[in-house]
């Protein structure tokens, strides 16, 4: 086939103009400075997905200074020619790209880094930084008022950081829409115990120091990690249905509130991997430490953190998010319900399993238990805004509307979807349409009006 001398100008034409259209669209550009999610506009980082953090920390509980060497893999997707890291107040004094010093400014909690070269789309690369102070942790509404992230104790720190507190202690891409896989080495004074998520690879002495080393080879969130510190009495083994267990309890609370950590921790996470699918972790366990000025608990990935154990259902709350949180993440922060509404289910699900409560008596008495003119019916649970998302409407409302579901698909589809759902999103991320799509195809049922009753609707409903 032959092309007139015009026809072949343009095809010359079209093509200059489509390699230069390419070659500006691959050109290195900066990374975003956050993720998009609107409750934390700052959090996270555009421009790269974390795959690995190797976390090296040395704490001095006297002066509760924390010195730190961050190394982070992460793979390019797009062309970089800067990239950022969240961190806050703690002081940088030296940053690697691939092994070569880097340039890097700072904007409040956002830290951009310059590379020497380029990062291309879809290679791996890796970001260390040394650095150090003494971290502070965070307060205001969010956590029931309470401070949260790295909190001193009597003999060393509690470190539990939902939502946006990991970067009180180490720079990443502080998002859990952005996971990645852990080690987690830490320093404290000789005496004391370092407790970290995954398992205990090693631990040793040398000189005044006790240096311990943790892995957790499963993806988590940054706000799961933590590197709790203190005198604790430590118990190990394994569940009656063979999961690995590493129970941690401070002294003073040994004996606190009747509660047996080890046995409801056991007990509660074989049931929930009958009720919820295969567990998720490489071990499970708890760490309890005295932190009365905390006053919650946290779902630390493989290992629970409690400020102190208050009950039963606080651990089978905590131990569900294992399965919801955890494996399966929110993609953006409004999708919270996603975690607490499930947890809070599961805690009725448990009385029901004990035969001391039917969910369906759950249901009724948290639901005759508020007015229609209570504030509690005024939260949009699928949206609750930053200030209010762990309003106690995002827990009850949540399971509320999982309890809904349940007597609108009966049993045998409702408890067919608990597994299912956590076997498609294992180890990533979902939201509401994720879930509410999936409820529909396991149950044949077209489910928008309930969903948007109960979840996107404020008021109270009706029955």
């Amino acid at each position: 086939m032959a092309f007139s001398r015009s026809a072949r100008l343009a095809a010359l034409t079209t093509a200059a103009a489509s390699f230069l259209t390419i070659a500006a669209s691959s050109a290195p550009t900066p990374g975003a400075p956050g993720i998009g999610d609107p409750y934390f506009p700052g959090l996270g980082n555009g421009g790269y997905d974390a795959r690995h953090y190797d976390l090296d920390v040395a704490y001095s509980p006297d002066t509760g200074r924390l010195d730190g060497r961050t190394t982070l893999t992460a793979r390019a997707t797009r062309n970089l020619s800067s990239f950022d890291l969240d961190l806050q107040r703690l002081e940088i004094t030296r940053v690697e790209v691939n092994g070569r010093r880097a340039g890097f400014t700072r904007d409040g909690d956002e830290v951009t880094v310059t590379p020497r070269d380029s990062l291309r789309k879809g290679r791996h690369f890796t970001v260390t930084v040394t650095y150090g102070g003494v971290p502070e942790p965070l307060g205001g509404p969010i956590i029931f008022g309470s401070k949260y992230g790295w909190m001193k104790t009597g003999d060393g720190v509690f470190v539990a950081c939902e939502p946006n507190a990991a970067s009180t202690w180490f720079p990443s891409s502080d998002h859990p829409a952005d996971k990645a896989t852990y080690d987690i080495r830490v320093k404290a004074p000789r005496g004391l115990t370092a407790v970290s998520n995954g398992r205990l690879l090693s631990t040793y002495d040398k000189g005044g120091s006790t240096y311990t080393h943790w892995r957790e080879s499963r993806p988590m969130a940054t706000y799961l990690a933590t590197a709790t510190i203190g005198k604790f009495d430590v118990r190990t083994g394994r569940t009656p249905g063979g999961i690995p267990i590493y129970v941690a309890v401070d002294p003073v609370l040994k004996d606190g509130n009747g509660v047996d950590v080890y046995a409801v921790t056991a007990a509660a996470t074989d049931y929930w991997s009958q009720v919820f699918g295969p567990y998720p972790f490489e071990e499970t366990g708890a760490i309890v430490d005295d932190m009365p000025e905390a006053g919650f608990s946290l779902e630390v990935q493989s290992k629970p953190a409690y400020s102190a154990v208050r009950n039963e259902t606080t651990i089978v709350h905590e131990l569900a998010h294992q399965w919801f949180g955890d494996s399966v993440s929110v993609a953006r922060w409004k999708d919270i319900w996603l975690n607490e509404g499930f947890a809070t289910y599961a805690q009725w699900l448990w009385a029901e399993h004990q035969g001391t409560r039917s969910a369906h008596d759950s249901f009724l008495a948290g639901y005759d238990a508020r007015p229609a003119d209570s504030a509690f019916w005024q939260i949009k649970v699928a949206d609750p805004q930053r200030d209010t998302m762990f309003a106690s409407a995002v827990y009850q409302r949540g399971a509320m509307t999982l309890q809904m579901l349940r007597e609108r698909i009966g049993d045998a589809a409702f408890f067919k979807l608990l597994p299912a759902w956590t076997k498609l999103h294992r180890y990533g991320n979902a939201d509401t349409a994720d879930f509410i799509r999936l409820a529909e195809r396991v149950s044949g049922r077209q489910l928008d009006d309930l969903f948007d009753t109960w979840l996107f609707t404020t008021g109270k409903p009706a029955l």
